[in-house]
């Protein structure tokens, strides 16, 4: 078994988890190699994965940010890849479903199951009217949720994720802008302090934003929230306490469409966040596109991916490996 694993040291508090992982992960006779991504690589760590083919299983570890841009360019490539949680607040991973103890992700990597799955590719103008392509796993919007991304930065370090509601509630009144969404060819008008394009929807505490939003689906989730003051964001996540999945109760004040190929203009220049990394400067419009069945990801059980399947195990040694039940 040839390993590739590519680690984000910055990523969240600094763990030495994928180094325990990386000990689960080997037997006799495997080969390892380890590279790290520098802080300052200007082509974003392509060049780390630039022979992935070659191995047999690509680890990538790191937050949100980090494991959108390496799935980004690992996307069509049929690269077994198994995404490892190093970040703050790791929501891709807590979406994709996996049991999060490094020795049981270990064993679902041996075993090798995995699901082919989705990402969203959004572009935009900066403000000198220059072009941006990126890719996101989880979302990306312009309004409030990019202010607070922008707000928690300085804090996110020591307080983790309690460093966004800080950022909330030290803007109760965020500005109410005008959306103008074109959903595969059809035009909506709306208002809010925030626009949404999700191909994950669930946040932290489980809550997913909108019902049935999965990235197996082949379309990406666009969400507005229709309201004027932070406050009234409580109510959709409260509701979200009880309701998980969005199914009984619905969402408050929250507004959904969902389609392939999806334009966003705002009235006025606005913030913007992509993958909970804010993008410099200002932007007043966006287009984003579904690319279905992009990334091979490896599954345990405990995923809301795994499928039931007969199949022997990729690699030998999972007997040796404790799986939690």
């Amino acid at each position: 078994m040839r390993v590739l694993i590519v680690h984000n040291e910055a990523s969240g508090f600094g763990s030495d988890a994928i180094y325990e992982f990386q000990r689960s992960l080997l037997r006799e006779g495997d080969e390892c190699v380890l590279r790290l991504l520098s802080k300052d690589a200007t082509d974003l760590g392509a060049s780390l994965l630039e022979d992935a083919e070659e191995f047999d299983l690509v680890v990538i570890s790191g937050g949100d940010g980090t494991v959108a841009t390496l799935l980004y360019l690992l996307r069509g490539r049929d690269v077994l890849t198994c995404v490892f949680p190093s970040g703050t607040a790791n929501l891709f991973f807590a979406n994709l479903g996996n049991a999060a103890e490094p020795a049981s992700l270990a064993r679902a990597c041996r075993v090798g199951h995995s699901v082919k799955t989705d990402m969203g590719e959004i572009m935009w103008l900066d403000e000198e009217g220059h072009k941006h392509l990126q890719g996101f796993s989880l979302m990306a919007g312009v309004g409030f949720d990019a202010q607070l991304m922008q707000a928690a930065i300085p804090a996110k370090r020591a307080m983790g994720q309690a460093a966004y509601f800080a950022a909330a509630l030290a803007n109760p009144r965020p500005e109410v802008m005008g959306f103008r969404i074109v959903v595969d060819g059809v035009t909506y008008e709306r208002t809010g302090i925030t626009c949404l394009v999700a191909n994950n929807a669930m946040i932290q505490g489980d809550i997913e934003l909108v019902p049935d939003c999965t990235m197996t689906d082949g379309v990406l989730d666009v969400i507005i929230a229709e309201v004027d003051v932070a406050a009234k964001l409580l109510h959709p996540l409260f509701v979200g306490l009880m309701d998980h999945e969005g199914k009984h109760i619905g969402r408050p004040y929250l507004e959904s469409f969902r389609g392939r190929d999806i334009q966003v203009s705002v009235s006025v220049p606005a913030k913007m966040e992509i993958d909970g990394d804010p993008v410099a400067g200002q932007v007043q419009a966006f287009r984003a596109r579904a690319i279905p069945d992009c990334n091979r990801l490896v599954v345990d059980p405990l995923s809301r991916y795994a499928v039931e399947t007969d199949d022997e195990p990729l690699f030998g040694g999972t007997e040796e490996m404790a799986f939690p039940r």
